[in-house]
């Protein structure tokens, strides 16, 4: 059984459904990338499983977040606060409007220990110090009497990513973790993750809009486009072959050595609003190969010939 199972998952805020029908899961060890561009869907996603979906005045209309057997979609929101920050920890997209800016970093690591793990506040501080000597954190000792606005972008999503692992949850949902840093710590934080992942049997929950941040950490990816999944897979063979055109051009955004000038592509289009999403498959006012059924009918998710699932009309990988 999956660690966490996400089945038809369907969203409203109002009488507006953003997410329809959404379906993935992720085990201990592993790495899922939900992948899309701004817009797709994938921080609400991690809203639904974090049960914060009330702070966006957001239900859930039908289907199932079931977290180690539990059923998260009935849970009460005390029994929730037992398994956010403890069994389930969130790093969110910028470490500025996540850590406290009057409350030095380690005063903030020491919280997330004495509230979970119920730890005296001399032992909270050396766990705090270890967890920040694990991250790569110099003189972690020193940088835990500092405030955020003395740390680099970098240190600070190392801070968020202690604040996570503090009470050793089995899964970390992280919501786009590196978007504010430059390329190289960005590369440096991906790693870390994936190893801690690997190291603590622990399940993340990556969520991105870059494709070359799927091919370097996650095992399993979904690809999320205006609230509906286009095609999810193993990473590995959603490279090999893409079975969705959304994928495709996905994946015909990312930079490679060597290429021409001029020859990078984009995506022509924008995601829309949910005001304004397509009859029948969301994606054909952008793709090249949209026909008349594709702007009437809706695809449905289909199994492909090499393990994946696709929802398109003319996928050539799709099982016969």
């Amino acid at each position: 059984m999956s660690l966490l199972a996400v089945d038809n998952l369907s969203i409203s805020i109002g009488n507006v459904t953003l997410l329809d029908g959404i379906t993935f899961s992720v085990d201990k060890g592993k790495v899922l990338g939900i992948v899309g561009e701004s817009g797709s869907g994938k921080s609400l996603t991690a809203l639904s499983v974090m049960g914060l979906l009330p702070l966006s005045r957001g239900r859930i209309r039908s289907g199932s977040v079931i977290f180690d057997g539990i059923d998260l979609t009935g849970l009460r929101e005390a029994d929730y606060r037992k398994l956010r920050g403890n069994r389930i920890a969130f790093i969110a997209q910028n470490p500025m409007t996540s850590l406290d800016p009057v409350i030095s970093v380690g005063d903030q690591i020491d919280q997330v220990l004495r509230l979970h793990l119920k730890m005296t506040r001399k032992a909270a501080r050396q766990r705090s110090i270890e967890l920040l000597s694990q991250l790569r954190i110099p003189e972690a000792a020193e940088v835990c009497k500092l405030y955020p606005h003395q740390l680099s972008g970098g240190m600070k999503q190392r801070i968020v990513i202690a604040m996570a692992l503090a009470a050793d949850p089995d899964l970390i949902i992280a919501d786009e973790p590196t978007t504010a840093l430059d390329v190289t710590v960005q590369a440096q934080i991906i790693e870390l993750l994936v190893q801690l992942v690997r190291q603590r049997d622990m399940a993340l929950m990556l969520i991105t809009h870059d494709m070359g941040v799927i091919a370097q950490a996650c095992d399993d990816v979904v690809v999320l486009y205006a609230g509906r999944v286009a095609e999810s897979n193993e990473v590995g063979a959603i490279f090999r072959q893409q079975n969705h055109p959304y994928t495709q051009a996905l994946i015909g955004c990312i930079p490679r050595a060597g290429m021409a000038p001029g020859s990078l592509k984009g995506i022509p289009g924008s995601v829309p609003s949910v005001s304004s999403y397509a009859s029948g498959c969301r994606f054909h006012p952008r793709c090249p190969a949209a026909a008349d059924v594709c702007r009437t009918q809706t695809p449905q998710i289909t199994k492909t010939a090499d393990g994946g699932h696709v929802a398109c009309h003319f996928s050539a990988g799709v099982q016969g």
